[in-house]
């Protein structure tokens, strides 16, 4: 993890500044750039994935982009760039919006010198066998040059994990005695399941033969994977200090914590233990507005299942934290630690195949063979399948925090006439339902998913003040919410204008705001609103010419001509 400069001073800073400067020429971690007023925003984000990736490779916890330095001589010329402290802070989201894991910057520091002022971009190295990628590109560093991440890099960065198998490591002083015997019985169980062909084989194998074929074990030894999944609660203690826990804790309408209960090995047979746990009480909704309500669990149980499996098969067990299962009035939470490796869902979603690395493989197929997992890379879609057949919002992946994935599962209906798309559009492509699903939670779209939704003729309105359509509206029983976020055309609000001066003589501007701001389309904040109406008005006045001010800029008093 990049480690942020804990004492924010000006004299720590001036000396950070200081020691990068002198470096004698500009290297693979770090970038000057004078910046005057302004930077392009895609150079930015490439020099993020380069200095990234770059940082990874050379084994540091972090590059530096320097802005209001220049590249010759290294003299401080000063930057006008991002003025403003909350518009310089919103680059934190507007990078990790386009960047693999949402990865951002670590730190942005501002320096006043007497020279000008110095903004400081601290970039953390990419994590562990992950290159960060800036919009679906890989980016790297020929001396001075950015360029693309060279294949040989590229493969440098991901078999940092392929590698390395936690989960594959033996357990030297461990012995079959300290696996679970009902755990044995339930993961042969479970192999026959999995493979019905080789049930009469299975009969005649002894555990160590069994565990052997099921590759939970090596070679007649214990591996990691082997105490997580079928070891006795005590035999944790030989994974230490990594933990191997599933902690289920319920909340009520307020999350106050209600009830928690901690679960160690054996996985095998404690995640059903988990999963008993968990309350899926009946939901009823009316989908189409009938007599006859439609009845369904409030979670489905393969959801679940598949949920909590990936939890386990992908939690980064080195860093000593719980699996977290948190089981609220309508929705499930799942946590587990790590990042992402595929770098987004979507990206999970449209390849629909096995992805190329894991942080356990090892791990990962022997829970494939255990029958805890169908098949190495279909399950997240095979869950949002779910949750669309069921008419239910789709999960939320949220892969903001550092080293964990947060996965909600809702247990209710969030928007009626969304559900109500879903039931009239059951042919409609599962990434335009997953954009769909993210509209409706009012989850910000990228630019490329609005024009994408656009040219479905699904969403109107300039990004990103969106709302749907008009047919969509009309299909979901909406169409007066979307006259409320469509709004009227301009020459409603003049003739509203020119009605109010014709009944009393003039208008103020708080007049004119009174009167149009609560019918002004939804989809605008409160400052759009205002500046939509001040550009009626200069419309008004500069061009059609069918209002002037007689009053002074600060007070206008708007009369017909």
């Amino acid at each position: 993890m990049c480690r942020v400069i804990s004492d924010m001073n000006t004299k720590n800073l001036k000396a950070k500044l200081d020691n990068l400067r002198a470096l004698p020429k500009e290297t693979e971690l770090v970038e000057f750039k004078e910046a005057k007023t302004a930077f392009d925003f895609k150079k930015l984000g490439k020099y993020f994935s380069a200095l990234s990736n770059e940082a990874n490779l050379k084994n540091k916890d972090c590059g530096w982009l320097i802005f209001g330095v220049r590249d010759k001589g290294r003299k401080i010329v000063g930057t006008q760039y991002r003025r403003n402290r909350a518009d310089l802070d919103s680059l934190k989201s507007e990078i990790a919006n386009e960047t693999t894991n949402r990865i951002t910057f670590a730190e942005i520091y501002e320096l006043p010198l007497p020279e000008g002022r110095v903004v400081m971009f601290q970039i953390p190295a990419a994590p562990r066998g992950i290159p960060v990628a800036w919009q679906g590109h890989w980016y790297g560093r020929e001396g001075e040059s950015i360029n693309a991440l060279s294949l040989q890099e590229l493969e440098q960065i991901r078999n940092q994990i392929k590698h390395d198998d936690w989960s594959a490591y033996v357990c030297e002083e461990a012995t079959i005695d300290d696996l679970n015997p009902e755990a044995i019985l339930k993961a042969k169980k479970e192999y026959k399941q999995k493979y019905p062909e080789k049930a009469n084989d299975i009969d005649k194998w002894d555990s160590l033969t069994f565990l052997n074929k099921a590759k939970v074990i090596r070679q007649g030894k214990i591996t990691r994977t082997a105490i997580i999944l079928l070891g006795k609660e005590e035999s944790e203690h030989f994974i230490s200090p990594s933990a191997a826990k599933i902690t289920w804790i319920l909340k009520d309408a307020n999350n106050i914590k209600k009830d928690y209960e901690h679960f160690g090995p054996p996985f095998i047979l404690n995640a059903e233990q988990v999963f008993a746990k968990i309350r899926n009480l009946k939901y009823r909704y009316l989908p189409n507005e009938t007599l006859f309500p439609t009845e369904i669990s409030q979670y489905d149980p393969w959801v679940i299942r598949e949920a909590l499996h990936n939890c386990i098969a992908h939690q980064n067990y080195e860093l000593g934290g719980r699996i977290n299962v948190v089981e609220k009035s309508d929705e499930l939470v799942f946590t587990n630690l790590g990042t992402f490796i595929p770098g987004s869902v979507e990206i999970v979603i449209q390849q629909d195949a096995p992805q190329e690395l894991y942080r356990n493989p090892f791990l990962a197929q022997a829970m494939v063979n255990l029958n805890m997992i169908d098949t190495i890379g279909s399950g997240i879609k095979k869950m949002f399948q779910k949750q669309r057949e069921r008419f239910f919002p789709l999960p939320d992946y949220d892969l903001t925090q550092f080293e964990k994935v947060i996965v909600k599962i809702q247990g209710k209906v969030l928007n009626e006439n969304y559900t109500r798309l879903l039931i009239k559009n059951t042919d409609m492509e599962l990434y335009t339902v997953i954009l769909l699903d993210k509209f409706q939670k009012n989850i910000p779209l990228s630019k490329d998913e609005h024009k994408f939704l656009k040219s479905k003729k699904l969403v109107e309105g300039r990004y990103p003040n969106l709302f749907v359509s008009s047919h969509i509206a009309a299909a979901t029983e909406a169409k007066a919410r979307y006259i409320k976020y469509r709004g009227f055309d301009d020459q409603h609000y003049k003739d509203m204008i020119i009605a109010f001066i014709k009944k009393y003589g003039s208008a103020a501007r708080k007049d004119i705001d009174e009167l149009l701001l609560r019918h002004l389309s939804d989809a605008l904040d409160e400052k759009q609103k205002r500046n939509k109406i001040g550009n009626l008005l200069y419309a008004m006045s500069k061009k059609d010419k069918t209002i002037k001010n007689n009053g002074s800029n600060r007070k206008p008093k708007w009369v017909l001509v």
